[in-house]
């Protein structure tokens, strides 16, 4: 993949389809920085993408950090072979210097607005003569390297697109292909780079379909073999309209730090788009890698419908509750988050225990889209234990002591299992036992007790959170207070 700035939704993606086509194939997938336009190169952006790339899943078995027998993997380190390629050009007269002032360029840009046409440049220096060049040369002129681009170019067959071409030559003028700073454009770096690191395909976005054209020209110049390509429709809000990158909520480090897994990122991404036999939600990688196949991908945008995000999100969340291993790291992550959340509110260490923790995980699995939900006020109950007051108590129903008696009571006896269904029943009956007490009503003063809010899961789900243990020790502390 191609990095300039932070990875986002689009360049994940992708990413994730390089990946995944790699890794069915037995194939290598590599990460190049192409930081050679040298006023668009973020700071720390390189190394946030292999941080990205790394926590999604899908880390590239080259790149600038990892090294490989390719390297380096970062263009602006790579100087020296984009200026002896274009030297080769050069004698082969497939490319130029081209000595025209950046004003004369930005005039030619204004006649062309002002006359309503696409601005191009006028090829004025392809035509000058080998005694000329020395002239100018000799006056010590700024230059660059134009590449001469020929009609009659030959229809390629993109992997996504089938068979296309583009005349260049007709509709844009000799691009530069290595700029006055000794930094190549786009064009040169990534052809000369796909060569020599042996890259056999190309996936990337479809704004580069029609430039293809222009590359292959540029192979054709130096007398090799071009990968083949494959472009990629481009990701958009499911209105139709381009994702934001304003509001900086399509990078990745956002819904990292929002709690959500990568797996549903992934997931969404590849769900919207196509590749696959169905739309299915909840697919693993290995899943994503299993089933996809290059010629499914279709040519129409994909559109990202992010509200689905936490919906993806519940289903791998379930996912990981569920794996013995991956429960584990989210026991440890919910203990720092109730820590985090109610640290300066008394929480009693027996509520940080890992099985108490475990227990709460595995009983809200499928009902929560993010571990945070579980810290949100609806459970604080689960982590602080209630301060409730008798006579807030008796304001609901008189027989407070009744009550309380018959659930510790039932508490006692259902220590071996308690299910939710189980206790819904003996709830029901532990109520025909009360005098005056209606069944809405003791609902009301066992949440009030167990939790001291109004509202919330059932009671019965309460108490199987809680466990017996827990549920006895705040209907004790509420009766005696």
């Amino acid at each position: 993949p191609v990095v300039t700035g932070f990875l986002h939704l689009g360049g994940l993606r992708t990413a994730l389809y390089n990946y995944i086509f790699a890794k069915k194939h037995q194939g290598t997938f590599i990460l190049r920085v192409e930081d050679t336009d040298q006023n668009r190169v973020v700071p720390g952006a390189a190394e946030g993408i292999e941080d990205m790339l790394d926590w999604a899943g899908i880390p590239p078995d080259e790149s600038p950090r990892r090294g490989g027998s390719f390297g380096p993997y970062q263009q602006s380190h790579r100087l020296d072979l984009y200026r002896r390629a274009s030297d080769v050009l050069l004698e082969r007269g497939a490319a130029y210097r081209c000595f025209c002032t950046p004003q004369r360029l930005q005039l030619l840009k204004k006649e062309a607005l002002r006359s309503q046409q696409t601005p191009r440049y006028d090829n004025r220096c392809r035509h000058l003569t080998p005694t000329e060049v020395s002239e100018k040369l000799s006056q010590g002129l700024d230059w660059v390297v134009r590449f001469r681009l020929e009609k009659g170019v030959e229809p390629f067959r993109d992997l996504v697109y089938g068979w296309n071409k583009h005349e260049v030559a007709d509709v844009e003028g000799d691009p530069v292909i290595l700029k006055g700073d000794g930094f190549p454009t786009y064009h040169l770096a990534n052809v000369v780079d796909d060569h020599y690191m042996g890259i056999s395909h190309v996936l990337r976005g479809t704004e580069w379909l029609t430039s293809t054209s222009k590359h292959l020209l540029l192979y054709k110049a130096f007398g090799w073999d071009p990968p083949q390509f494959g472009h990629l429709p481009l990701l958009l809000n499911k209105d139709g309209g381009k994702l934001s990158k304003r509001q900086g909520d399509i990078f990745l480090e956002r819904f990292a730090r929002d709690g959500y897994l990568p797996e549903a990122l992934l997931d969404i991404i590849t769900n919207c788009g196509s590749g696959f036999a169905e739309k299915q939600m909840g697919r693993t990688l290995e899943e994503l890698i299993s089933q996809f196949e290059i010629g499914r991908i279709t040519t129409h945008s994909a559109l990202l419908d992010l509200e689905k995000l936490p919906e993806f999100n519940r289903i791998h969340l379930a996912r990981h509750i569920e794996n013995e291993g991956l429960r584990q790291k989210l026991i440890r992550e919910l203990q720092l988050l109730v820590e985090h959340v109610y640290g300066d509110q008394q929480v009693d260490q027996e509520v940080l225990e890992k099985e108490y923790v475990e227990r709460v995980l595995l009983l809200r699995k499928g009902h929560i889209s993010l571990l945070k939900n579980l810290v949100s006020s609806d459970y604080s109950y689960l982590w602080v234990r209630p301060s409730v007051s008798r006579e807030q108590l008796q304001t609901i129903s008189g027989e407070v002591d009744e009550i309380g008696k018959l659930v510790l009571g039932l508490m006692t006896r259902q220590a071996a299992v308690l299910t939710v269904e189980e206790l819904n029943k003996d709830l029901r009956s532990l109520q025909k036992q009360t005098k005056e007490t209606k069944y809405s009503s003791v609902m009301k003063l066992l949440r009030l007790a167990l939790s001291g809010q109004q509202h919330g899961p059932s009671v019965a789900e309460m108490m199987v959170t809680l466990g017996p243990k827990e549920v006895c020790g705040r209907i004790h502390k509420a009766l005696s207070s």
